[in-house]
Protein backbone atom coordinates (compact mmCIF):
# COMPACT_ATOMS: atom_id res chain seq x y z
CA UNK A 1 0.00 0.00 0.00
CA UNK A 2 1.21 3.62 -0.76
CA UNK A 3 1.12 6.17 2.04
CA UNK A 4 1.94 10.24 1.20
CA UNK A 5 2.43 12.38 4.36
CA UNK A 6 3.73 15.44 4.29
CA UNK A 7 5.81 17.18 6.65
CA UNK A 8 7.54 13.94 7.05
CA UNK A 9 11.25 15.51 8.10
CA UNK A 10 10.49 15.63 11.82
CA UNK A 11 8.25 15.48 14.73
CA UNK A 12 4.65 13.91 13.96
CA UNK A 13 5.64 13.66 10.14
CA UNK A 14 8.03 11.31 10.98
CA UNK A 15 6.78 8.99 13.64
CA UNK A 16 3.90 8.53 10.79
CA UNK A 17 6.20 7.95 8.74
CA UNK A 18 8.00 5.57 11.01
CA UNK A 19 5.32 3.49 12.28
CA UNK A 20 4.15 2.63 8.36
CA UNK A 21 7.50 1.81 7.09
CA UNK A 22 8.17 -0.85 10.17
CA UNK A 23 4.51 -2.59 8.66
CA UNK A 24 6.75 -2.57 4.79
CA UNK A 25 4.31 0.29 3.32
CA UNK A 26 5.88 2.10 -0.16
CA UNK A 27 6.50 5.72 1.46
CA UNK A 28 5.82 9.04 -0.31
CA UNK A 29 7.27 11.55 2.25
CA UNK A 30 7.82 15.56 1.87
CA UNK A 31 8.89 18.49 3.81
CA UNK A 32 9.99 21.95 2.88
CA UNK A 33 13.45 21.25 4.46
CA UNK A 34 15.15 18.86 1.74
CA UNK A 35 18.32 18.38 4.48
CA UNK A 36 16.17 17.52 7.16
CA UNK A 37 14.08 15.15 5.45
CA UNK A 38 16.55 13.25 3.15
CA UNK A 39 18.35 13.14 6.72
CA UNK A 40 15.28 11.48 8.08
CA UNK A 41 14.53 8.57 4.77
CA UNK A 42 18.33 7.82 5.17
CA UNK A 43 17.36 6.53 9.03
CA UNK A 44 14.45 5.00 7.54
CA UNK A 45 15.63 3.24 4.75
CA UNK A 46 18.22 1.93 7.30
CA UNK A 47 15.99 1.01 9.84
CA UNK A 48 13.38 -0.52 7.61
CA UNK A 49 15.03 -2.22 4.51
CA UNK A 50 11.65 -3.62 3.63
CA UNK A 51 10.49 -0.28 2.89
CA UNK A 52 10.41 1.39 -0.40
CA UNK A 53 10.43 4.95 0.57
CA UNK A 54 10.68 8.11 -1.50
CA UNK A 55 11.27 11.57 -0.67
CA UNK A 56 11.36 15.24 -2.04
CA UNK A 57 11.45 18.59 -0.74
CA UNK A 58 8.29 21.48 -1.88
CA UNK A 59 7.06 24.14 0.12
CA UNK A 60 3.62 23.58 0.08
CA UNK A 61 2.20 26.66 1.29
CA UNK A 62 2.78 27.47 -2.56
CA UNK A 63 -0.27 26.25 -4.69
CA UNK A 64 2.13 24.91 -7.72
CA UNK A 65 4.39 23.03 -5.23
CA UNK A 66 1.73 21.42 -3.72
CA UNK A 67 -0.05 20.23 -6.84
CA UNK A 68 3.39 19.32 -8.31
CA UNK A 69 4.03 17.11 -5.03
CA UNK A 70 0.84 15.40 -5.86
CA UNK A 71 1.78 14.59 -9.50
CA UNK A 72 5.07 13.69 -8.72
CA UNK A 73 3.16 10.88 -6.11
CA UNK A 74 1.24 9.83 -9.23
CA UNK A 75 4.07 9.36 -11.48
CA UNK A 76 4.69 6.04 -9.18
CA UNK A 77 1.19 5.03 -8.13
CA UNK A 78 -1.89 6.23 -6.81
CA UNK A 79 -2.12 6.96 -3.04
CA UNK A 80 -3.83 4.29 -0.53
CA UNK A 81 -3.28 6.44 2.81
CA UNK A 82 -2.93 10.42 2.51
CA UNK A 83 -1.78 12.14 6.09
CA UNK A 84 -1.81 15.74 5.35
CA UNK A 85 0.90 16.86 8.13
CA UNK A 86 2.30 20.00 7.03
CA UNK A 87 1.82 22.62 9.20
CA UNK A 88 3.69 26.22 11.12
CA UNK A 89 2.79 27.04 14.15
CA UNK A 90 3.08 30.93 14.57
CA UNK A 91 1.58 32.56 18.44
CA UNK A 92 0.28 36.16 18.57
CA UNK A 93 -3.08 37.38 18.76
CA UNK A 94 -5.61 38.81 16.41
CA UNK A 95 -4.90 42.44 17.34
CA UNK A 96 -1.65 42.48 17.02
CA UNK A 97 0.14 39.81 15.46
CA UNK A 98 2.83 41.10 12.57
CA UNK A 99 0.86 41.68 9.20
CA UNK A 100 0.61 38.27 6.84
CA UNK A 101 0.86 36.26 10.00
CA UNK A 102 -2.88 35.09 8.70
CA UNK A 103 -2.07 34.43 5.16
CA UNK A 104 0.86 32.64 5.95
CA UNK A 105 -0.79 30.29 8.25
CA UNK A 106 -3.54 29.55 6.20
CA UNK A 107 -1.56 29.41 2.93
CA UNK A 108 0.61 26.38 5.35
CA UNK A 109 -1.93 25.10 7.62
CA UNK A 110 -5.03 24.79 5.14
CA UNK A 111 -4.10 25.49 1.17
CA UNK A 112 -1.21 22.74 1.64
CA UNK A 113 -3.60 20.02 2.04
CA UNK A 114 -6.44 21.76 -0.10
CA UNK A 115 -4.31 21.86 -3.39
CA UNK A 116 -2.52 18.59 -2.53
CA UNK A 117 -6.01 16.95 -1.71
CA UNK A 118 -7.42 17.87 -4.67
CA UNK A 119 -4.21 16.56 -6.78
CA UNK A 120 -4.78 13.21 -5.60
CA UNK A 121 -8.75 12.78 -5.37
CA UNK A 122 -9.42 12.20 -8.88
CA UNK A 123 -7.24 9.09 -8.77
CA UNK A 124 -8.16 8.30 -5.45
CA UNK A 125 -11.49 8.01 -6.61
CA UNK A 126 -11.28 5.94 -9.72
CA UNK A 127 -11.13 3.08 -7.77
CA UNK A 128 -13.76 0.97 -6.75
CA UNK A 129 -15.88 2.06 -3.45
CA UNK A 130 -15.71 -1.45 -2.27
CA UNK A 131 -11.88 -1.29 -2.21
CA UNK A 132 -10.63 -1.20 1.40
CA UNK A 133 -7.68 1.15 2.68
CA UNK A 134 -8.03 4.40 0.79
CA UNK A 135 -7.67 6.70 3.76
CA UNK A 136 -6.96 10.27 4.58
CA UNK A 137 -6.22 11.98 7.64
CA UNK A 138 -6.01 15.70 8.16
CA UNK A 139 -3.58 16.82 11.67
CA UNK A 140 -5.86 19.69 13.12
CA UNK A 141 -5.54 20.64 16.57
CA UNK A 142 -6.92 21.14 20.09
CA UNK A 143 -6.77 24.53 18.60
CA UNK A 144 -9.38 23.69 15.78
CA UNK A 145 -12.09 23.06 18.78
CA UNK A 146 -11.76 25.92 20.49
CA UNK A 147 -9.89 29.14 21.01
CA UNK A 148 -7.56 30.31 23.23
CA UNK A 149 -4.71 32.65 24.65
CA UNK A 150 -2.39 33.29 21.86
CA UNK A 151 -3.62 31.59 19.21
CA UNK A 152 -4.53 34.24 16.61
CA UNK A 153 -4.11 33.11 12.99
CA UNK A 154 -3.05 29.67 13.82
CA UNK A 155 -6.15 28.53 15.73
CA UNK A 156 -8.31 30.39 12.89
CA UNK A 157 -6.50 28.34 10.29
CA UNK A 158 -6.88 25.25 12.30
CA UNK A 159 -10.67 25.49 12.40
CA UNK A 160 -10.67 26.33 8.53
CA UNK A 161 -8.71 22.98 8.05
CA UNK A 162 -11.49 21.20 10.09
CA UNK A 163 -13.94 22.51 8.14
CA UNK A 164 -11.90 21.34 4.57
CA UNK A 165 -11.89 17.83 6.45
CA UNK A 166 -15.40 17.07 7.59
CA UNK A 167 -16.48 18.58 4.24
CA UNK A 168 -14.73 16.27 2.51
CA UNK A 169 -15.76 13.43 4.55
CA UNK A 170 -18.79 13.83 3.45
CA UNK A 171 -18.23 13.89 -0.27
CA UNK A 172 -16.11 10.70 -0.13
CA UNK A 173 -18.40 8.62 1.87
CA UNK A 174 -20.12 6.85 -1.48
CA UNK A 175 -16.47 5.86 -3.05
CA UNK A 176 -15.28 4.01 -0.10
CA UNK A 177 -12.85 6.88 1.00
CA UNK A 178 -12.41 7.43 4.75
CA UNK A 179 -11.30 10.70 6.24
CA UNK A 180 -10.14 11.79 9.84
CA UNK A 181 -9.53 14.60 11.18
CA UNK A 182 -7.02 14.21 14.16
CA UNK A 183 -6.89 16.90 17.41
CA UNK A 184 -3.63 16.16 19.23
CA UNK A 185 -3.25 18.76 22.15
CA UNK A 186 0.90 19.20 23.16
CA UNK A 187 2.71 16.96 21.35
CA UNK A 188 6.98 16.86 22.20
CA UNK A 189 7.54 18.18 18.76
CA UNK A 190 10.24 21.29 17.82
CA UNK A 191 7.26 23.75 18.14
CA UNK A 192 8.02 23.17 21.84
CA UNK A 193 11.72 24.47 21.26
CA UNK A 194 13.74 23.83 25.16
CA UNK A 195 11.09 22.42 27.22
CA UNK A 196 11.85 19.98 29.43
CA UNK A 197 9.43 17.09 28.98
CA UNK A 198 11.30 14.99 31.69
CA UNK A 199 7.95 14.68 34.20
CA UNK A 200 6.07 13.57 30.63
CA UNK A 201 4.25 16.43 30.62
CA UNK A 202 3.41 16.32 27.11
CA UNK A 203 2.49 13.99 24.57
CA UNK A 204 5.20 12.09 22.03
CA UNK A 205 4.93 11.93 18.67
CA UNK A 206 4.35 8.52 18.55
CA UNK A 207 1.19 8.86 20.25
CA UNK A 208 0.25 10.45 17.17
CA UNK A 209 1.35 7.74 14.61
CA UNK A 210 -0.17 4.66 16.89
CA UNK A 211 -3.59 6.45 16.60
CA UNK A 212 -3.37 7.12 12.81
CA UNK A 213 -1.84 3.70 12.43
CA UNK A 214 -4.86 1.97 14.35
CA UNK A 215 -7.37 3.86 12.51
CA UNK A 216 -6.16 3.10 9.08
CA UNK A 217 -6.63 -1.05 9.77
CA UNK A 218 -10.22 -0.97 10.29
CA UNK A 219 -12.61 -2.84 8.25
CA UNK A 220 -13.74 -0.86 5.04
CA UNK A 221 -17.20 -0.34 6.89
CA UNK A 222 -15.73 1.61 10.14
CA UNK A 223 -14.13 5.11 10.03
CA UNK A 224 -13.01 7.04 12.75
CA UNK A 225 -14.12 10.64 11.95
CA UNK A 226 -12.31 12.21 15.05
CA UNK A 227 -9.09 11.82 17.11
CA UNK A 228 -8.99 13.93 19.33
CA UNK A 229 -5.78 12.89 22.12
CA UNK A 230 -4.48 15.43 25.18
CA UNK A 231 -1.95 14.98 27.52
CA UNK A 232 -3.02 12.99 30.50
CA UNK A 233 -2.83 16.21 32.76
CA UNK A 234 -4.62 17.82 30.08
CA UNK A 235 -3.89 20.92 27.72
CA UNK A 236 -1.41 23.36 28.92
Amino acid sequence: MNVVITGASRGIGKAVAEIFAAQEYDLFLSSRNGVALYKATEELMTKYPGATIRAKPFDLSKKEEAMALGNWCLDFAVPDILVNNAGLFEPGSVYNEPEGTLENQIATNLYSAYHLTRTLLPEMMKRPSTEPGRHIFNICSVASLHAYENGGAYSISKFALYGFSKNLREEMKSYGIKVTSVHPGAVMTDSWGNFDNSSKRIMEAEDIAKMIYAASQLSPQACVEDIIIRPQLGDL
